[in-house]
Parts: C-alpha cells; sequence; structure tokens
C-alpha cells in the first residue's frame, strides 16, 4: 500500500493544520496520508519508509519541542540516511532559526530536504501556505 506518514506536534492546532495540508496533497495522488501526533508515531515505521513528513513548531529560544518531538528525532536521526522528507512547523516571532538549524540536522543525517527547505508559516497557513503544503504532500507522495 502507498502510505505516506506524516508525523507532526502541534500546541495551538496551526502546524496539525499544515500537516493537513500535506495530507491533501498526497491524497491527490492516489496515495494514502497517515496524520500522525509524535505521541503516537512509530520511530521504526518511519525507519521503514523511504519518505515522510515531519512538523513542529518554533519553541522556546527557536527550538523542536522539548518533551515528545526532540526525544523522537533523536531516535530517529541515526536511521534516515537516504531518505526523503518534507520538514513543516508554523512560528510566531523569531527568524526562523529553528527550521535551518532542523534542515542542517536532517542533512548532517544523511537524509534530504524535500524541496530544499522546510516549510516555515507564521501563525495559522493562508492560502498560499496551503498550496505549498499541498504540493510538498504532492511531492512526497512521488517518492514512495
Amino acid at each position: 500500500m502507498d502510505k505516506v506518514s506524516i508525523v507532526y506536534w502541534s500546541g495551538t492546532g496551526n502546524t496539525e493544520a499544515m500537516a493537513a495540508y500535506i495530507a491533501e496533497g498526497v491524497k491527490e495522488t492516489g496515495k494514502e496520508a497517515d496524520l500522525l501526533p509524535v505521541s503516537i508515531a512509530s520511530v521504526d515505521d518511519l525507519k521503514a519508509a523511504k519518505a515522510f513528513a515531519l512538523g513542529c513548531p518554533s519553541m522556546g529560544a527557536e527550538q523542536l519541542e522539548e518533551v515528545e518531538m526532540e526525544p523522537f528525532m533523536c531516535d530517529l536521526e541515526t536511521s534516515i540516511a537516504g531518505k526523503q522528507i518534507v520538514l513543516f512547523g508554523s512560528y510566531g516571532w523569531g527568524n526562523q532559526e529553528w527550521m535551518r538549524d532542523w534542515e542542517d540536522r536532517i542533512n548532517q543525517a544523511g537524509a534530504t530536504v524535500l524541496g530544499g527547505e522546510g516549510i516555515a508559516v507564521n501563525a495559522a497557513p493562508g492560502e498560499d501556505a496551503a498550496e505549498q503544503l499541498k504540493g510538498a504532500g504532492r511531492m512526497l507522495a512521488g517518492c514512495i
């Protein structure tokens, strides 16, 4: 079965909305999207996947959420070499440093950030961001 995992952490619902747009893009290609809050996602499932999406908003001093997403990334990053990954998340302040740091981390682990960079949206995704996220979903579906 052609299923794409979209794993995310969302505090306000903005990153969850972004995940839903990526899922729409995946479904437009005829493939199935599996929207998973990081609290129920399986590192082993992602290790077996060719491509997937990870989403997390900027937290604190522009970093990943520390209780669920950061430990998940620590468990995952040793097994992502060769994978295609869409990164996404929302922010309300700062200069998107958390996303650039996350991109570097993914690249240093040997994976590829699809589209060359993560998708960062200030607050809730608007129409332009929705189209960009759906496009990322379509691109992600093309990798599996």
